[in-house]
């Protein structure tokens, strides 16, 4: 019965029963998903039958599939719901008018939200932080995970097997090609991928997350099941280990050039900027047009990479809108420790240079500024080329320097 709803057994009676997701171009609306996104969840069977998070509800069939041919009409007796976000809990509705006596089992904000999202009253259980929950056979204890991403967050650990259900924590985008576990899959695309869900989904919330991942430290781990990307079973130190880098904001030697062109000016500017980086002995130098590509990826390299060169035109006497865009996400984000460079453009109002100054300047210190500041009319002349080459090797030379210590 187990093969015939293409289920997966991740443990002894614990299987995978979640969604991949192809079909949805971005995630959010927002972010791009080339190779799609998994919905995890888990169905625990036992004296007590307990389900970890549910999936999206455009995919809704095959999960309930899954579940209804792995509990072959025995009762289902609680939901685990360890994260509100439609993606996490958008099939609980149906699940509660398909096993009516079922628990939902949440904290207290989590309750609420249940509620709020789909009118569940009088079927929840609040569970306070390190609280067990007894199953019959097993047992699972919460934790919580405020503001990683939302406030209600938290996660489940079952001690006797040492599985942790992560919710988003660890998650990462890509749908599961067969490979469900991370010693099936290809795993340096896997951390880029779980680094961009991190940036662009938890790096806001990097001191919560930090918190949330001290937690973890103490317990111990045999499997981590997160709600995206791959079950955790053969690296679990090494992905923990990443986890905290990226929330300790430490970053790797690189430096990442941003660019707005319209017609193709200020893009010289841009490649004299990324020719002398390469010349002074940067490698991986990172090239993005802000109108061509998506901003997950540019906020990831950003997140990653020590140095930061923004190299933009005027637009209508305001900066161009894409890096307008993502100047406002970077400052959302709360990124400290970086070096930034700024070339601004125009032609006879200029205003890009002085907005992503004033970006700089907003930043509290998160990011230091790094000279010659350039600023051109028109088209670059030689005199501007040879500040954009200043501009790069100054650039090089700091970024080095930090990471030859």
């Amino acid at each position: 019965m187990v093969e015939n709803y293409n289920v997966i057994e991740v443990a002894d009676s614990i299987f995978w029963i979640g969604a991949n997701d192809r079909e949805t171009d971005k995630f959010e609306g927002l972010l791009d998903l080339p190779m799609g996104v998994a919905y995890n969840s888990y169905l625990m069977r036992g004296e007590k039958n307990v389900l970890i998070d549910t999936v999206k509800s455009s995919f809704m069939d095959d999960f309930l599939h899954r579940l209804t041919g792995l509990l072959d009409s025995k009762p289902l007796d609680y939901v685990i719901v360890n994260h509100m976000e439609p993606d996490h809990s958008g099939s609980v509705d149906v699940i509660k008018r398909l096993y009516p006596d079922v628990k939902f089992v949440g904290n207290a904000k989590t309750v609420e939200m249940m509620k709020n999202f789909y009118g569940l009253e009088g079927c929840t259980i609040a569970v306070k932080e390190g609280e067990t929950l007894d199953i019959g056979d097993r047992k699972l204890v919460f934790a919580f995970a405020p503001m990683v991403h939302w406030p209600e967050s938290m996660v489940s650990y079952e001690p006797n097997l040492k599985i942790l259900f992560s919710n988003d924590i660890f998650g990462g985008f890509g749908a599961l090609e067969g490979g469900i576990f991370d010693d099936e899959v290809n795993f340096d695309w896997t951390v880029y991928e779980t680094m961009r869900y991190y940036v662009n989904i938890v790096g806001r919330y990097a001191k919560p997350a930090t918190k949330a991942l001290e937690k973890v430290r103490k317990l111990d781990i045999s499997m981590i099941c997160p709600s995206h990307g791959p079950v955790w079973r053969s690296d679990i130190d090494k992905i923990i280990g990443l986890y905290e880098k990226w929330s300790r904001q430490e970053t790797d030697e690189g430096v990442v050039v941003v660019y707005g062109s319209m017609y193709g000016n200020t893009k010289l500017a841009s490649d004299a900027i990324a020719r002398s980086l390469s010349m002074s002995g940067i490698n991986p130098v990172q090239i993005y047009d802000v109108s061509r590509s998506n901003i997950s990826f540019i906020t990831t390299d950003i997140w990653r990479y020590s140095g930061l060169i923004l190299s933009c035109c005027t637009y209508n006497m305001e900066l161009y809108p894409p890096m307008a865009g993502l100047l406002r996400l970077l400052a959302n984000k709360n990124m400290t420790g970086r070096h930034i460079g700024l070339c601004g453009t125009y032609s006879w109002a200029g205003a890009a240079l002085r907005e992503m100054s004033e970006f700089v300047e907003k930043s509290n210190g998160g990011w230091t500024l790094v000279g010659p500041t350039i600023e051109i009319k028109s088209r670059p002349t030689s005199a501007d080329i040879e500040q954009c080459r200043m501009l790069g090797k100054n650039m090089a030379e700091i970024v080095k320097n930090k990471h030859s210590k």
